[in-house]
């Protein structure tokens, strides 16, 4: 199925959405975080610093404060790579799988109440 937004919906449920998941589960990540979460989770790993700085165009503290965050949540976590101990490889965690998971739902729930 197929879904058409003109853009004041789509900001609408951009809107619910994040409001939703801030107020179900007290998390609430920047754009920044965010993409490097879908990035990830989506994309084929592994993932290093290196690579997300890259691949987003900006600086490995960038990456590692986002990180930081997202680790406190949870969400990822980080371990060195043992055959190259200057990498830090980027993990998925239960935790990050079962919130970006809830958040996709959000998303399709929400946009089908959007469209008539």
């Amino acid at each position: 199925m197929s879904v058409r937004l003109r853009p004041l919906q789509a900001l609408k449920l951009w809107q619910e959405v994040g409001l939703t998941m801030v107020r179900r589960h007290g998390v609430d990540l920047t754009q920044r975080q965010m993409v490097v979460l879908l990035t990830i989770y989506l994309e084929p790993p592994p993932h290093t610093v290196r690579g997300l700085a890259l691949k987003l165009g900006v600086t490995k503290p960038v990456i590692t404060r986002a990180l930081d965050a997202m680790g406190d949540l949870d969400l990822v976590s980080r371990r060195r790579d043992p055959t190259d101990r200057r990498n830090v490889i980027i993990q998925r965690t239960v935790r990050g799988a079962l919130f970006l998971e809830e958040f996709g739902d959000l998303i399709v729930d929400r946009a089908q109440a959007l469209v008539p």
